[in-house]
């Protein structure tokens, strides 16, 4: 496998620019140059930035200075840590991979469609052209397969349009069922060797969302330990879950090679189209017990790094999944050193 250098091991900032509350006490504070600088001093060599368009971009496409000053100073405070950066599309004018958005008709609407060009010709002018500390990811987590063809073609322009300004900045593309690795082999061909491929692991779900009472067929008592047998009772609890999510219920024991089975045909496509491939996301939630979560980032990173995949750890703080909250007190050195 091709290996990232310098997107190896790295931490989201989920809830920063994305999934919140938009005020200005908020986007001021969430996150600090004290928060970059700790994030450098845990050993990672990256950040991932989701952020929603909304930030930047009003609906009638006019781009807000106000708004470009946050990801400015985050791209500043990385590289003054010495820290590379994803800037990642979290929400899209006309799509979002939270239906609660209310953003909808992205694929194949031409006012939307443009909307989404523009903004990335934007941004390929103002952080392009930096270096390669600074990486693009066009958009996060498309959901149905239905919306592949109208996406693939999109990603298609905006890369166009991005390397008429940019043409060495690095590219993240993923696929849909929200970036899953069993999607990669329905991704376009890289059209460049600067553009990668992207996918999210939360596997097994019942584990890694248990009690997430978000997520339809969730139980918000149901709770389990890692490792784990899909077989036992006590994982039974969230077979109403995967029904409800049309997912297969797996049997047999949750371990290692869960993982390696779950990344096998990504990782093949990948080596076929000699290009990168990257785990933007993944992580537990806080529900979890500390141990069992030590357990599963072991295991998890163990795979990813036999394969020289570079991964992103959801989440730096806060979302029900941030490791620098006293919940991980505990076990954060010991999941520190797996990844």
């Amino acid at each position: 496998m091709k290996t990232w250098n310098g997107y190896m091991k790295g931490v989201n900032l989920g809830g920063w620019l994305s999934q919140c509350n938009y005020e200005k006490k908020h986007l001021k504070e969430f996150i600090t140059e004290t928060d970059i600088k700790k994030i450098k001093s845990w050993g990672m060599d990256h950040v991932r930035l989701p952020f929603d368009f909304n930030i930047i971009q009003d609906k009638a496409g006019n781009f807000s200075e106000e708004g470009f000053h946050y990801l400015d100073n985050a791209v500043t405070w990385c590289q003054n840590a010495g820290l590379n950066i994803v800037l990642d599309l979290h929400k899209a004018q006309g799509f979002s991979f939270d239906k609660d958005e209310m953003e909808t008709g992205l694929f194949g609407n031409p006012v939307y469609e443009k909307l989404f060009i523009d903004l990335w010709i934007v941004m390929a002018a103002r952080y392009g052209k930096i270096g390669p500390n600074v990486s693009f990811e066009l958009l996060n987590e498309v959901t149905s397969p239905a919306f592949n063809e109208g996406w693939m073609r999109l990603a298609e322009k905006t890369i166009r349009e991005i390397r008429r300004i940019a043409p060495d900045v690095q590219i993240l593309l993923g696929g849909y069922w929200n970036n899953s690795p069993d999607a990669v082999k329905d991704l376009i061909l890289p059209p460049d060797s600067k553009v990668y491929y992207n996918f999210h692991s939360y596997d097994p779900m019942c584990f890694t969302h248990q009690g997430a009472g978000w997520l339809a067929g969730m139980p918000v008592d149901f709770r389990l330990k890692y490792p784990f047998n899909f077989d036992d009772e006590e994982a039974q609890g969230a077979k109403p879950f995967y029904e409800l999510s049309n997912m297969k219920w797996p049997s047999g024991k949750s371990d290692v090679n869960l993982f390696e089975e779950k990344f096998a045909d990504a990782i093949r496509c990948a080596e076929e189209r000699d290009t990168i491939l990257y785990c933007g996301e993944y992580g537990v939630i806080d529900y979890a017990d500390p141990e069992s979560t030590c357990n599963w980032f072991k295991e998890i990173n163990s795979v990813l790094n036999k394969y020289k995949i570079g991964h992103c750890m959801w989440n730096y703080k806060e979302k029900n999944f941030g490791l620098e909250g006293s919940h991980y007190d505990s076990v954060r050195d010991e999941i520190l050193k797996s990844i």
